[in-house]
């Protein structure tokens, strides 16, 4: 090689290491301020509980403070535009249930303000939570089965969910679907008013979060049906799933992701997992996360990754299906 093509080529490769040294000695240093964990719903909700509860072990394992942001509105958006328009320097991560993945097919074609695969970093899936079918015990069913028997007697049966597309009301569409029956959607503003009507006898059945029917499970004041889950769930481990009693497809998973803006440094992305990954092994967090109606679950970043892939293109073809549209 002419020596004047091998100075202009070395020339060249230190240019480019030294273009990379700012970002490697800020993945290095991170974090050396607060972290900001963005929750797109309002205080108190699940996802809320489960922002403070991590927020909480990585302040003590990252040695720097973290905290949490609650920006609430349009369906999770607002929160989740907020993140991807951050520094990707690990400071603004998104603390989001997987309505991330299911509210931008709620919106206007074109209209969506952020893209849910190419406009996100995923750095871990931080816990699943099951989706439960709901009743009054007074509606005489006792299981899916039955209750898809009565339905095709009676036009009246209402269901109640926490909105328009929410992963609840997907789930009863899917039923209606898989057993032949036209179940009414009545959707709401949350999952705790939907609960107090049906408690209240304004509604015959609720898809629901176990976390917000766990007490009146256990006082007997309603009944489970059934989960949407495929496989039973460790905190109802004698709950059938409503695809063990033969209704196919009639499976919503929810879960609980971080992830931070797209382009966010692999060295940043590998401290965060790491962090979260030994904060969901330890006991104090499996129990208070059961608490709240949650498993932990962890893994890689290229497990949610797939995850938010997945429920982005099934939900997509679903909403589609069944012209689903937002409140």
């Amino acid at each position: 090689m002419p020596p004047r093509r091998r100075l202009l080529r070395l020339a060249a490769s230190v240019a480019t290491a030294a273009s990379l040294l700012p970002l490697a000695a800020q993945a290095q240093a991170f974090p050396d301020k607060t972290v900001t964990l963005v929750v797109p719903f309002p205080a108190g909700a699940g996802p809320d509980a489960v922002a403070r509860l991590l927020a909480q072990k990585l302040s003590a394992s990252l040695g720097q403070s973290v905290v949490v942001d609650n920006r609430a509105g349009a369906s999770g958006t607002l929160g989740a535009t907020f993140v991807a328009r951050a520094p990707a320097d690990g400071y603004t991560l998104l603390l989001t249930p997987n309505t991330f993945a299911i509210a931008p097919h709620l919106i206007a074609r074109g209209a969506a303000p952020t893209d849910v695969v190419r406009d996100f970093t995923p750095i871990v899936q931080v816990a699943s939570t099951p989706l439960v079918l709901v009743a009054r015990p007074d509606l005489g069913v006792r299981d899916a089965r039955a209750l898809a028997e009565l339905a095709r007697k009676s036009k009246d049966i209402t269901y109640g969910s926490s909105g328009s597309g929410s992963p609840m009301h997907i789930g009863g569409e899917l039923f209606n679907r898989a057993a032949g029956v036209q179940t009414l959607h009545v959707p709401y503003k949350g999952v705790a008013p939907a609960i107090t009507d049906l408690l209240g006898g304004h509604l015959k059945l609720n898809y629901t979060s176990l976390a917000s029917v766990m007490p009146h499970l256990q006082s007997g004041k309603l009944l489970a049906l059934g989960t949407l889950e495929r496989e039973r769930t460790p905190l109802l481990p004698a709950l059938p799933t409503l695809v063990e009693q033969g209704f196919k497809d009639v499976a919503v998973q929810a879960w609980y992701g971080l992830l931070g803006p797209r382009g966010l440094p692999a060295p940043v992305v590998q401290t965060l997992n790491q962090h979260v990954n030994a904060a969901l092994a330890q006991p104090d967090v499996v129990e208070q996360l059961k608490a709240l109606g949650a498993t932990p679950v962890g893994g890689t970043p290229e497990k949610l990754g797939q995850l938010v892939q997945a429920d982005f293109t099934r939900y997509g073809r679903v909403i589609q299906e069944f012209g689903i549209r937002a409140d």
